[in-house]
């Protein structure tokens, strides 16, 4: 599938999500993160562009932030547990590369556990370009100042809430809770704080696939687990109580198997999305003005991303993983020689320069000329014949030595 991937992301789009729902292969899962986000296209139409950033200095307040931040992801997880080990070490390339490719924009604390997921899965170039297009093109705006794109997605999620689960829109209503106020970690870090690991890779699976209408789904569904009933909600009498559930999400509306079969049947398409997304930028800007952060447009998933940015051929090429040096020298050619120098040197090998793998065949052969005879003479059962084969045997030995 990776190596014609073009083709399939053209013409066989559902099979290649059907692959996503269903569950990437851990050992593929790097990969086909990198050629779902168009990372590997970044990366192959920028090349020597990463380790240009990671050579430079970077601002002292970004760094200074970020090293705060290091040993807050995921710190029971083997690649970050020691303070000062190649995960920190790597993290702190990529996200210091992104605050030298994106100055203006900066540093934002919820892109280091999105940065932490993709380097347990690929190399630091390969998470930094995973990063670039989270943040250019899945989520775009999120992690800018001001947070107004996830204010604006806060709102989107709510209107959508009121379609999928009156009961909890009615209730939040009830009692003012803004989506902002549970939604923000949620969606900022793609659910990798939030859920079971398990659950987290399967969601990232669709979301790199399908877009941010996965993310809008997830939160949907633990909205509706969580207050979509009468006899969850005589719990809930407040704002505190409601939101200390949202806290506590009870963790079978996580499992992996609940949540994936959950999600897949939530009726929210793009175009909903993008929908709601107009009617509330309409909304903001009559009761804030205009944004002050214009960011790029939201694509929609993989197919999307191929589309608006067609790659080459080239771009798409697969390179070896791993590159092994033999430390042995390369063989020398050996040279041709003409007839005459051949038949002179055969002219001074000695009668016993036979090499070790004609004595090993020769010997081969006498053992088998010698079992044949045997089988032979004993359908006769002859005694003095099996001793001349003894005896023949032993002869062919001599001259097996000999040579």
């Amino acid at each position: 599938m990776l190596s014609n991937w073009n083709k399939w992301m053209v013409k066989r789009h559902k099979k290649v999500r059907l692959r996503c729902q269903k569950g990437i292969p851990p050992s593929l899962r790097g990969r086909a993160w990198l050629y779902l986000s168009g990372g590997k296209v970044k990366r192959e139409q920028n090349r020597g562009k990463f380790e240009e950033l990671d050579s430079q200095a970077g601002d002292p307040k970004e760094l200074d932030v970020i090293e705060k931040d290091l040993h807050r992801q995921f710190p029971f997880h083997e690649m970050f547990v020691s303070r000062g080990g190649h995960g920190q070490q790597d993290l702190f390339r990529v996200l210091k590369a992104y605050t030298l490719y994106r100055p203006e924009e900066g540093y934002c604390q919820a892109q280091a556990p999105i940065a932490a997921v993709l380097l347990m899965h690929m190399p630091a170039e390969d998470a930094f370009w995973g990063l670039v297009q989270i943040c250019e093109k899945y989520l775009p705006g999120y992690y800018s100042a001001g947070l107004e794109a996830i204010q604006l997605d806060g709102e989107i999620l709510y209107a959508l809430t009121r379609r999928v689960s009156p009961l909890t829109y009615r209730h939040l209503e009830k009692h003012k809770i803004e989506a902002i106020l549970y939604m923000t970690e949620w969606f900022m870090c793609a659910f990798s704080r939030t859920l079971p690991w398990a659950s987290v890779l399967r969601v990232w699976d669709m979301f790199l696939c399908d877009g941010v209408k996965i993310i809008f789904r997830v939160g949907l569904v633990l909205l509706k687990c969580m207050l979509g009933t009468r006899e969850k909600l005589k719990a809930c009498q407040g704002q505190y109580e409601t939101m200390e559930l949202l806290r506590s999400i009870e963790p079978r509306y996580m499992q992996e198997g609940f949540l994936v079969r959950e999600v897949l049947e939530v009726p929210v398409s793009e175009r909903d999305i993008e929908s709601e997304h107009h009617v509330q930028l309409k909304r903001w800007r009559k009761n804030h003005g205009e944004l002050h952060w214009k960011s790029p447009p939201r694509m929609h998933g993989a197919r999307a991303i191929m589309a608006s940015e067609p790659p080459s051929r080239q771009d798409l090429r697969q390179n070896p993983t791993i590159i092994v040096e033999s430390p042995l020298p390369p063989p020398q050619p050996t040279p041709q020689l003409q007839k005459g120098e051949k038949k002179a040197q055969l002219s001074h090998i000695p009668a016993t320069g036979c090499t070790m793998a004609n004595v090993t065949a020769a010997q081969l052969w006498a053992t088998i000329v010698y079992f044949r005879m045997i089988f032979i003479l004993l359908a006769f059962k002859t005694p003095y014949c099996l001793e001349q084969a003894h005896s023949q045997q032993h002869t062919l030995m001599h001259h097996c030595q000999v040579l």
